[in-house]
């Protein structure tokens, strides 16, 4: 038979074997906050929190000598040292999933190097444990949901809209709802807050002009730009000025100069070997021939395939970074569908790094930054895209521009009722983390003054969805246990 072990952070140690003793309550501590008043026997129950749950769990390894030992005490450094907390599965306990960090220490691995053995202490900020997700779909907008665990189930909502919408609300019979937007009086006119201006697909190069095109950070513009019918790519890159950045650079107008906006660049760059060095970028174009700000995405390491976002707002010297990073996952860019957008709102402005996998937005970077001196206010007129080399090196083995498209974001009068999504779009409602997703991006700001984040109770739960026929909806939820 087998030994058993355990599996954290999604790894799995074949090696490491679970021994006799785990050490865990059947269920977490319960803290009482006891009001006492004089003369009176007794106290007043004020509140009650669960605390924590610690797991001890005995562990055991077989080595070949010292050295071996040292590798499997490094090796179970770097395993179990997260910053945040992960899921942890027992092979004893199937179907249960915790989340956790691990409180040892280097010293107390190192102890189990010279035993061979070792206690892993787990400290579960979250007291309850997991069964495996559920995501039952919606067959209509009144619905029965099933919570079959001990715990109250905060679920997460996927709501694909199959029709333009000024608002989404799932509530429940006993008055908790989440509503997002706002419902349509007979006096509204239900408007377009954020009308696109610019939208192109990238299928013809025609319609670009190299008039007017602003220098790229660092570089000069050289070389062609072709289109395949689906993407920009680089038809040449001209030729070589011995140092710096160089490769083409399009504009594109817009209809006219805009305060308010949002502007998404879809890129996909990778480098096939370590001597290829590129960039795909999106610059944004002020009404007086600066740089509004900037959308990229760089491979840059001369020893390494690791394409990084950025997210600008400003020019290259006086400009802002509102994002930037790899992913959380080295080179995770390198080669993905990434997907770059900046949104600028009176001071608000915010920006998101990312990349589009089966359909789903993935390797979320966010950022966003207060102008309270109105430093980047410049109005937006036009839109430039670049693909660059570095001189000396490789160009990166594939390198498109598949997609751009730029909003104006408009204020809504009194009597206006925005809307707030399309057919196809698809809005997250996550009572887990509390927040709310509209194609990836959070639009807390939406949220309705009186709506919360309520959870699924032990048993059958009737929950409803407006307005009808609207959507398609799908939950996600884990069933947990006390």
């Amino acid at each position: 038979m087998p030994l058993k072990s355990l599996t954290f952070n999604n790894i799995r140690k074949p090696w490491l074997h679970l021994l006799r003793g785990r050490s865990k309550p059947p269920f977490a501590s319960i803290s009482r906050d006891l009001l006492t008043v004089p003369g009176m026997d007794g106290a007043y129950l004020q509140s009650s929190s669960i605390q924590p749950l610690i797991i001890n769990q005995p562990v055991g390894f077989t080595v070949r000598d010292d050295n071996h030992a040292l590798q499997l005490k490094d090796e179970l450094a770097s395993w179990l040292v997260t910053d945040e907390s992960v899921e942890l599965q027992f092979d004893d306990e199937p179907g249960r999933i915790y989340y956790a960090v691990v409180q040892n220490s280097i010293d107390d691995f190192e102890k189990f190097a010279e035993l061979r053995n070792g206690t892993i202490q787990f400290l579960c900020l979250d007291p309850y444990s997991y069964g495996t997700e559920l995501t039952p779909t919606f067959p209509s907008d009144a619905v029965t949901l099933t919570n079959e665990g001990t715990a109250e189930a905060y679920p997460v909502f996927e709501l694909e809209v199959l029709a333009p919408i000024t608002f989404a609300q799932i509530a429940n019979p006993d008055g908790d709802y989440m509503m997002i937007g706002r419902q349509q009086t007979i006096d509204d006119i239900v408007v377009d807050s954020s009308p696109t201006v610019l939208s192109d697909d990238m299928g013809d190069v025609s319609s670009w002009t190299s008039t007017g095109v602003i220098a790229p950070d660092g570089g000069a513009i050289s070389g062609n730009f072709a289109s395949d019918g689906d993407v920009f790519l680089v038809s040449g890159y001209g030729t070589d000025p011995g140092d710096g950045w160089y490769g083409p650079a399009l504009r594109k107008n817009l209809p006219s100069p805009i305060q308010d906006f949002r502007a998404e660049v879809r890129f996909t760059l990778e480098a096939l070997s370590a001597e290829e060095i590129g960039r795909c970028e999106l610059y944004l174009i002020g009404a007086d021939g600066t740089k509004v700000g900037k959308l990229a995405m760089k491979e840059i390491l001369v020893s390494d395939n690791d394409a990084v976002g950025e997210a600008r707002i400003g020019g290259l010297n006086d400009g802002h970074m509102l994002a930037k990073g790899n992913g959380y996952q080295k080179g995770s860019y390198n080669g993905a569908y990434s997907r770059l957008w900046v949104r600028r709102e009176g001071q608000k402005i915010k920006a998101q790094i990312g990349e589009i996998v089966d359909g789903e937005f993935a390797n979320r970077i966010n950022g966003e930054f207060n102008d309270v001196n109105g430093l980047y206010q410049t109005e937006l007129s036009a839109i430039e895209v670049h693909i660059g080399k570095m001189s000396g090196y490789k160009a990166c083995g594939r390198t498109y521009i598949h997609t751009v498209t730029v909003e104006e974001l408009k204020d809504v009068a009194v009597n206006e009722a925005p809307k707030i999504a399309d057919v196809g779009d698809k809005i997250t409602l996550d009572h887990q983390t509390d927040n709310i997703l509209i194609n990836g991006e959070s639009r807390t700001d939406l949220k309705n003054f009186g709506a919360s984040y309520f959870g699924l109770m032990p048993g059958k739960n009737s929950l409803f969805v407006f307005p009808e026929q609207a959507f398609d909806v799908t939950a996600k939820w884990r069933t947990p246990y006390k």
